[in-house]
């Protein structure tokens, strides 16, 4: 069962290193939105995964952890992942492609809506600025049919 690299998997040697971000967060129409700072640490795993740590502050002002996995899946020509935190028991499943000028990874995910007991659709999207800056950027499907932001991260390579 040896993997051959593809240029997909290549394509997340971009997040490999050591970031620090800035990110705001508005969980309520009616609320401010919440601000905090944090660090992640990305490394390889064998080049066809990557897993990416995260330490900071969450919109409540509490230190949280972040482990996020992501790869390549040359089978459903998808990429594939996890997002899991210190502050939710939820796994959340990516599937998700790039943009044709592959700046932009869109994941789809499912997660506890903020609303009802039921579970709804999300996107986190990874849009690469430059080599140094990246954005994440949340949102999810509301039951008007239309896609809400609600939060967006900058991240800068420290190194």
């Amino acid at each position: 069962m040896q993997a051959t690299l593809q240029k997909q998997h290549q394509w997340l040697d971009k997040l490999i290193g050591e970031w620090n971000y800035e990110s705001e967060c508005q969980m309520e129409p009616a609320q401010p939105p919440s601000k905090f700072k944090g660090t992640e640490i990305v490394k390889s795993l064998g080049g066809l995964w990557i897993i990416a740590e995260g330490q900071g502050e969450t919109p409540n002002g509490e230190m949280g952890s972040t482990i996020v996995t992501l790869g390549y899946d040359p089978q459903s020509d998808r990429y594939i992942g996890t997002f899991v935190c210190s502050m939710m028991s939820h796994l959340w499943l990516y599937n998700g492609s790039l943009n044709e000028t592959e700046t932009v990874l869109t994941l789809d995910t499912e997660g506890p809506s903020c609303t009802e007991t039921a579970l709804a659709k999300y996107q986190d999207i990874i849009t690469f600025v430059s080599n140094d800056h990246r954005i994440l950027t949340s949102q999810i499907l509301g039951e008007d049919g239309n896609w809400h932001q609600f939060m967006t991260g900058h991240y800068w390579r420290k190194s």
